[in-house]
């Protein structure tokens, strides 16, 4: 279903598209690519909201850091002192956050009203990001498409291709609370991810130095764990760049008994446990975002995976997130 959600100061309408699949329900927005809602049941079948999200548009507006909901891009995540060389040439981004660029920069894809087409069980969102944007070479045609599979997993599959060289590094920035938006802190929610390495980060959270061991440290999730407060990590996931998705993560609120399961194609996922949320009624700790991606910082660190896309190349990438209960 398609309705207009609101208009932006200029004129141009944002729609919403609602999806509804296997008892799940989903709601997106062309402004930002925005996972406004889903819809999920506890395990005595009662239906909450479990992404932390605005019932109108001027909370995303007003609150645009946080990055609720949204897709990211071109680049997720940090690079450092806003600038790479990519084939002998330095490029300089937008600064968003101090010296560093963060999520693509000031306007990002987060910022963007994108075109929407449905296709099979979802909507395909797609734009053109022009050759400089934010900083970015090349003209970039980029789309994400969203579906429910037949028993109800919501599908964002993303692809780009890019007419000179130049980095991508999509994501999409859900918080989620498997005991309902709103319902309060979600460190106590059981966390498990295959990953037996972390990016140590500076100050400025970028990387430094190798990826570390988890084992003894606060950062092994191998087995499931509250995930309490203080994470803005990448972790190293054991799996690596794969070509189909595979399940990376499980999260789990025990009140409720929802579970999220987090399959994905990419190396990495940033654990942000949201210690420093402020927007509207969500407060630091309201949600946990478990963004899959690439590693901050990757056009200047060679030894990590890469994210430069070529001419003639086609960027491809999943991630699936499934619910159940227990």
């Amino acid at each position: 279903m398609n309705e207009l959600f609101s208009t932006l100061s200029d004129g141009t309408p944002v729609h919403r598209w609602t999806l509804e699949r296997a008892g799940v329900r989903v709601r997106v927005l062309s402004y930002g690519g925005i996972l406004q809602s889903v819809e999920v049941p506890d395990r005595d079948g009662h239906t909450a909201d479990v992404v932390l999200g605005f019932a109108g548009l001027d909370g995303y507006l007003s609150h645009p850091e946080p990055y609720l909901g949204a897709l990211v891009g071109r680049y997720a995540n940090r690079i450092a002192g806003s600038r790479f060389t990519l084939d002998g040439r330095t490029y300089t981004v937008t600064p968003n956050e101090g010296a560093n660029s963060l999520h693509g920069g000031e306007r990002g894809f987060d910022k963007r009203v994108w075109e929407v087409t449905p296709v099979e069980h979802g909507v395909r969102l797609s734009r053109t990001s022009p050759d400089g944007e934010e900083g970015f070479p090349g003209r970039l045609e980029v789309s994400a498409t969203y579906t429910l599979d037949a028993a109800g997993a919501l599908r964002i599959a993303y692809e780009a291709v890019t007419d000179a060289p130049t980095v991508f590094n999509p994501t999409n920035h859900t918080y989620w609370n498997l005991g309902g938006a709103g319902s309060g802190d979600a460190a106590g929610h059981e966390l498990r991810l295959a990953a037996s390495r972390y990016t140590p980060v500076d100050a400025d959270l970028i990387p430094e130095g190798d990826p570390a061991d988890v084992t003894g440290t606060r950062f092994d999730f191998r087995r499931a764990r509250k995930a309490g407060p203080g994470y803005d990590h990448n972790f190293v996931l054991d799996k690596g760049v794969t070509r189909a998705a595979a399940e990376v993560a499980e999260l789990h609120d025990a009140a409720s008994g929802r579970v999220l399961t987090v399959a994905t194609t990419e190396p990495g996922l940033q654990l942000y446990t949201a210690g420093h949320l402020s927007a509207g009624p969500f407060t630091a700790g309201a949600g946990i975002a478990l963004e899959t991606q690439h590693f901050p910082d990757s056009p200047n660190r060679p030894d990590f995976p890469s994210t430069v896309l070529r001419p003639g190349e086609a960027f491809r990438s999943e991630t699936v997130y499934g619910f159940s209960a227990r």
